[in-house]
């Protein structure tokens, strides 16, 4: 009687068999560390979706439809886009944020590189300096606002009264539309705190034997500034031009309160005067926007115009880091 036998498998197929195991054990391995970093980022991937992603989409669905919050949106193409160029109030609010980008925010930034560079400089009460300088950045934008309309009240306010006494002229300020802009520059330039204790941290950084071999060649204090300390704080510089820029284009609770202030209205219900005092001037985009939406309701156009604006956002940002190249400068070399 023969009794049949099973052969063991040769060592190709062990070795085989071995290799496929490992390759399971790499991929449960591997899949484990995918869902343990996932659950790590799960509150920032939610919170992405849900306050970014989710109504960065409704928006732009929105803008294609006509929609008053009550009824249900109606599809309407590109019709929010083409009656654009046909808003009486569109392209004044454009020219008013260009001017806040173009003007104030260079003043702005040059103001606090200034102060920063005055205080890395002060030999005694430095401290104290930061503090003053820092402390405007904690009072509420609405509330500095409020001051700034008090405090250049053409007819009560203190600066006026002060100019009189000095037998000096008295602006008109809030009043004036050529000078309601630059107004709001000062009060953007009161407030330059955090910007400029980042300029002052990047001043502190900057090497001293730059300074001392600049020195060593013979350059004046002039010539240190623009060939020494500019070129090695110019990442700061980027990154305070584009954070400025970006406020800029979405520039709207100053502007909202100064205007229906200094007009005559309430800011919190956004009523009496028309927004935009005096003349238009203080008609910022972001404010244009936020009156379409929410005072005329209509959704679907103020979602048009979020969407240029958020266009506009990315290619003024993406203009600006692609200009780096040609003006900063890091330790490894050019941006």
């Amino acid at each position: 009687m023969t009794v049949a036998t099973t052969a063991p498998p040769d060592a190709a197929q062990q070795a085989a068999a071995q290799q496929a195991a490992r390759r399971r054990s790499a991929r449960r391995a591997a899949r484990r560390r995918r869902l343990t970093v996932l659950a790590f980022m799960s509150p920032w991937v939610v919170g992405f979706g849900v306050f970014f992603a989710y109504p960065l989409v409704t928006t732009a669905v929105l803008s294609f439809t006509h929609y008053d919050l009550l009824s249900s949106p109606k599809f309407i193409g590109l019709a929010n886009y083409r009656f654009m160029a046909r808003d009486p109030n569109f392209w004044p609010s454009v020219r008013n944020s260009a001017w806040m980008i173009l003007i104030a925010v260079p003043v702005t930034v040059a103001f606090a590189f200034c102060v920063a560079l005055t205080v890395s400089k002060a030999k005694r009460g430095a401290t104290a300096l930061r503090t003053v300088f820092y402390l405007p950045t904690l009072a509420p934008p609405v509330a500095a606002t409020l001051g700034f309309v008090f405090l250049l009240n053409p007819r009560t306010g203190p600066i006026n009264q002060v100019l009189a006494l000095l037998h000096l002229p008295q602006p008109l300020w809030f009043d004036d539309p050529h000078l309601a802009k630059p107004s709001l520059t000062l009060l953007g330039m009161w407030g330059v705190g955090a910007i400029m204790i980042i300029f002052l941290a990047a001043l502190l950084d900057v090497p001293v034997h730059l300074y001392e071999a600049a020195a060593l060649d013979g350059a004046n204090a002039w010539q240190r500034l623009v060939h020494v300390t500019l070129p090695t704080i110019s990442p700061v510089i980027l990154f305070a031009v584009i954070t400025g820029v970006i406020d800029g284009l979405q520039y709207f609770t100053q502007g909202y309160v100064a205007g229906t202030v200094a007009g005559g209205g309430d800011a919190g219900a956004g009523s009496g005067s028309s927004l935009g005092y005096p003349e238009g001037s203080t008609l910022f985009y972001p404010v244009w926007l936020y009156q379409q939406g929410f005072q005329y309701f209509h959704m679907g156009y103020a979602s048009a115009m979020a969407v240029v604006l958020f266009v506009i956002s990315l290619v003024v940002t993406a203009a600006l880091l692609r200009s780096a190249r040609h003006w900063v400068h890091t330790a490894s070399g050019s941006w």
